[in-house]
């Protein structure tokens, strides 16, 4: 007779099959008896949070093993508990994709399960109100990318204007505008193109040529110069508002970039 369906029996049970170690549990028939009803016992509990019998018959072993359970005045509800609250667990792990351990946490659980964009019914931005974009925000976006990209032509009509052939002046500029945008400040990025010995080679320009376009892009990277326009570079200038005509009226920028072309060197 299974003595061990009621709570009683159950205790007198664990107290048998811990007594020496947990020993017994593998050998005891009645061990095996017992895993086999509480895989039935909760089958129903395990399909609600789409979990095989067996996997929360493995979480009453652990609540039956526990000592807290055979102190307690009905074992097989502390059982139950145990159970309900890792199958809650064990759901919201699969669908967060997380540890078993991190979803019992209230600051993991309180999230939704993770979600494939293609699996969504409706556009992203149609999911919740964060993900909407306000046309306002998009033109403003835009506006800076509009001004760069002016500021750029209008360094490389400078330097076309003033005497530099015009693919090195625009391979140049852009080359340094692309490693400006990746490096911290102006200073590291003029200290790293100065030293960028392939890139002067793949654009065919002197030394003397290429210091002067860095300094004419970048400012002369002499702390002294940081608030002068020969230290504030071109660029920034551009960006200011400062127009192009302003440049050309500036006689120790024009001098530096004329006399430092590549034809001079050629």
């Amino acid at each position: 007779m299974r003595t061990f369906r009621e709570s009683e029996g159950l205790r007198r049970l664990l107290a048998r099959l811990q007594a020496d170690g947990g020993a017994r549990w593998r050998s005891d028939p009645e061990a095996s008896e017992l895993m086999r009803f509480t895989a039935q016992r909760y089958a129903g509990l395990a399909r609600k949070h789409n979990l095989d019998p067996w996997e929360a018959a493995a979480a009453a072993y652990d609540a039956m093993r526990a000592p807290s359970t055979l102190r307690a005045d009905d074992p097989w509800a502390i059982v139950t508990r145990a159970v309900q609250v890792t199958c809650i667990a064990e759901e919201r792990a699969r669908g967060l994709l997380c540890s078993v351990h991190q979803a019992r946490r209230p600051q993991v659980s309180v999230f939704h399960d993770a979600e494939r964009f293609s699996d969504r019914e409706h556009a992203l931005p149609e999911y919740h109100p964060a993900f909407s974009v306000n046309p306002a925000d998009k033109l403003a976006e835009e506006e800076p990318l509009v001004e760069v990209s002016l500021a750029v032509e209008n360094a490389i009509s400078l330097f076309t204007l003033l005497g530099w052939p015009t693919d090195r002046a625009r391979d140049g500029v852009e080359y340094v505008c692309s490693r400006l945008a990746d490096a911290p400040s102006r200073p590291s990025a003029f200290e790293s193109l100065r030293r960028d010995y392939a890139a002067r080679a793949q654009f065919d320009v002197p030394q003397q040529a290429w210091m002067s376009m860095l300094r004419t892009l970048l400012g002369s990277g002499n702390p002294l110069h940081a608030h002068t326009a020969a230290g504030r570079g071109i660029l920034l200038r551009l960006l200011v508002g400062e127009p192009l005509h302003a440049l050309l009226g500036d006689d120790d920028l024009v001098s530096d970039i004329v006399l430092n072309s590549p034809r001079v060197f050629a």
